[in-house]
């Protein structure tokens, strides 16, 4: 029942509407519109000024059948740069950018996919679930549209997002916590030619800590890693300052804590060791999120997928999306695949195929009252 030609015409009408992180009203109001004129009841939200965004979350609610849990569908209107101007072309099945942008499949196909699913079953007036409807703001400048949603708004304990790379049937049901550091090593600045043991390096400092510290894969579950460096005047000049970012990661809140006290501590005790100091400062970006598959709607998803002639997988993803946000409020979201490839680069693709299959299942999904 996927209408596949107009499910390609709306995926290339979104593409070609500009909606950089914080640039997103233009997307908001159309999605507002045509989620009013299906009938839809719409809200929306101040996630904007408090993202720093132009834009808005946008809620939809279809109501369903009563006996049946309500079900959030959910992806983000806004792109990575650069996502200003995209001119996609369609060439043997394939959705692009013409070379010069990102094609924006992350995440308007997501969009565009679930916007097909619910105008069908609107047209053929189609049994099933609640559905509840989140699109987002600044996913990709960290999680902060879906940071600051209105959660009262919602009622839903279950959620799919389609926000997601990789073969269709790929479901995404763990994913990490992340701390970001924003590190500042303070030395004491000398001539480096006429009286360096007067100096204590900055650099010196950071090159030891660096050097003793678990980094990388840390262990099955826990990544580590050291981002950018920045600091020093010239070489004659010890250097008296340097700034450092990094990141840690684990699929476990209780590995992640330990890891991070870790890293701080080193940069720390180095830096006291050495003469100098180390301000440390470390955010928690989002909790992990951990949806068994035992839940019965994962369960009902992967039945689906196994319909229409996928083999369903779960899966762990090591980076960080909307639905690490929603688990923390107490929704499971998993994530399932649109199959965009090469996202966040001026190579990014989906094939039309991918996106009417997905369409496909979640249709089946949203139609099965059980």
């Amino acid at each position: 029942m996927i209408d596949r030609e107009r499910l390609l015409n709306r995926f290339l009408r979104y593409v070609q509407i500009d909606s950089e992180t914080g640039n997103e009203l233009e997307m908001a109001e159309l999605l507002s519109a045509e989620l009013s004129a299906l009938g839809l009841r719409v809200d929306r939200d101040d996630a904007g000024e408090k993202s720093n965004s132009n834009g808005y979350n946008v809620y939809g609610f279809l109501a369903g059948d009563s006996e049946s849990e309500p079900i959030l569908l959910s992806a983000h209107m806004d792109t990575v740069s650069p996502g200003a101007g995209v001119v996609p072309v369609v060439e043997s099945g394939v959705v692009r950018s013409d070379g010069s942008t990102v094609l924006g499949g992350d995440d308007k196909s997501g969009i565009a996919i679930i916007m097909e699913c619910i105008e069908t079953i609107v047209e053929k007036n189609i049994e099933r679930r609640p559905i509840e409807v989140v699109f987002t703001i600044c996913e990709e400048g960290g999680l902060n549209g879906a940071k600051n949603l209105d959660v009262s708004k919602l009622s839903a304990k279950h959620g799919i997002a389609i926000d997601s790379g990789g073969p269709i049937g790929t479901i995404y049901n763990s994913g990490p916590s992340q701390d970001s550091f924003h590190v500042k090593i303070i030395g004491k600045t000398a001539h480096a030619g006429m009286e360096p043991e007067k100096g204590v390096s900055a650099i010196g400092i950071a090159a030891e800590a660096i050097s003793s510290m678990p980094l990388y894969r840390v262990d099955e579950d826990t990544t580590a890693n050291i981002g950018t460096i920045s600091g020093g005047v010239a070489t004659n000049i010890i250097a008296s300052d340097v700034v450092i970012t990094a990141e840690a990661r684990s699929k476990y809140n209780e590995k992640l804590d330990p890891q991070s006290e870790t890293m701080k501590r080193i940069f720390e005790d180095t830096a006291s060791e050495m003469g100098g100091k180390a301000v440390v400062n470390v955010k928690r970006e989002y909790g992990a999120f951990n949806v068994p598959e035992s839940q019965p709607f994962v369960s009902e998803l992967k039945d689906a997928f196994s319909r229409a002639g996928f083999d369903p997988v779960c899966k762990y993803v090591g980076g960080g999306g909307d639905a690490n946000i929603y688990f923390e409020h107490g929704i499971n979201v998993v994530n399932i695949s649109s199959g965009m490839t090469d996202v966040h680069t001026v190579k990014e693709s989906i094939r039309i195929e991918d996106m009417y299959s997905c369409s496909k299942v979640l249709l089946d999904f949203l139609a099965s009252i059980l």
